[in-house]
């Protein structure tokens, strides 16, 4: 399993690291037997169902949860022995809301980098600073609560950034956001990854937001890691396929095709995606032999909900 996050040395260091961790809570098991490293640079998705062990595996980043077993280090410290030294080079952004009522986003801001070791001085200069940056200068003396959803979650980001990390992890960063918001948060993450140098972990469950945000991947399934890489690489070993659109009786051409030795799997209405295959020439034996009248034939989409099927599939999830 690959781990590392690019070509350069600076690239490569490891900044999160789980050996054989596992967390139960009671008889129920969160994570299982995870041993997986997060390089410098960039962003990686944690994706997966609900349910997956995403919640689980960044509390126990975090230091709010201790594993049941294995160790988990952030910067090669160990989370579970010092795990206020470690918060402080890690920006979060949660699912849920995250502002002091009352406050203003300066205000809170500004106590959210103190929380963290700022001075409160350097403290509030910051939050002006960012404040800017996620372009809520002029919302700089609004109470939080009074701002829309979209203006809530730059919030969100700006108190994560406020203390200057080195690595961000959002949980479900666009969650009830609305197709223009969605686009305008999924923009400015990928611009403080790409312009800042920060690393980035993503959980989520929304497959687009992974393709948009991310370069690397992690499949969770059950509290399992299915697998970890480059998007591109994963991607370079998905089995051959090609969509066919049809006319005529599904069952005879499925029948002919499976005597292709192919692997068929109906994907619509008369629709099939027909695995193990390189060229189109047995898919057309297979039409004739059947009467079937071939409207369509194109490569299969590379994506990641296919990617994550052939996965669990492969892997008995």
């Amino acid at each position: 399993m690959r781990v590392d996050g690019g070509e350069g040395a600076a690239d490569q260091a490891i900044v999160v690291s789980l050996e054989g961790v596992s967390k139960s809570y009671g008889s129920i098991v969160a994570l299982e037997d995870v041993s997986v490293a997060f390089c410098r640079n960039g962003a990686t998705g944690l994706l997966g169902p609900n349910g997956a062990g995403k919640t689980t595996l960044i509390r126990l980043l975090l230091g709010l949860i201790r594993p049941t077993s294995g160790v988990v280090k952030v910067f090669d410290v160990n989370v579970r022995r010092n795990a206020s030294l470690v918060r402080r080079r890690i920006g979060y952004v949660p699912e849920g809301a995250a502002h002091i009522t009352g406050a203003t986003c300066v205000q809170f801001l500004t106590f959210a980098g103190t929380l963290t070791g700022v001075e409160h001085r350097e403290s509030l200069r910051r939050a002006h600073e960012v404040l800017e940056f996620v372009g809520l200068g002029e919302a700089r003396y609004r109470k939080v609560e009074t701002l829309s959803q979209g203006l809530r979650a730059r919030v969100k980001i700006a108190q994560a950034l406020v203390h200057g990390p080195e690595l961000l992890i959002l949980d479900e960063p666009t969650a009830g956001l609305d197709p223009g918001g969605k686009a305008e948060i999924l923009t400015l993450v990928r611009d403080i990854v790409s312009e800042d140098g920060i690393t980035a972990l993503v959980s989520s469950h929304l497959l687009e937001d992974i393709e948009f945000l991310c370069d690397r991947v992690a499949f969770l399934n059950e509290g399992r890691l299915l697998a970890h890489d480059h998007i591109k690489e994963l991607t370079a070993h998905q089995e051959d396929a090609l969509m066919v659109r049809y006319q005529g009786d599904t069952a005879s051409f499925v029948k002919a095709l499976e005597a292709e030795q192919l692997v068929v799997r109906e994907a619509g209405p008369e629709l099939l995606e027909v695995g193990g295959v390189k060229d189109a020439l047995p898919v057309f034996r297979a039409a004739r032999q059947s009467a079937t009248r071939v409207r369509g034939v194109e490569p299969r989409s590379v994506s990641l909900e296919s990617l994550f099927l052939e996965i669990v599939s492969r892997r008995g999830g």
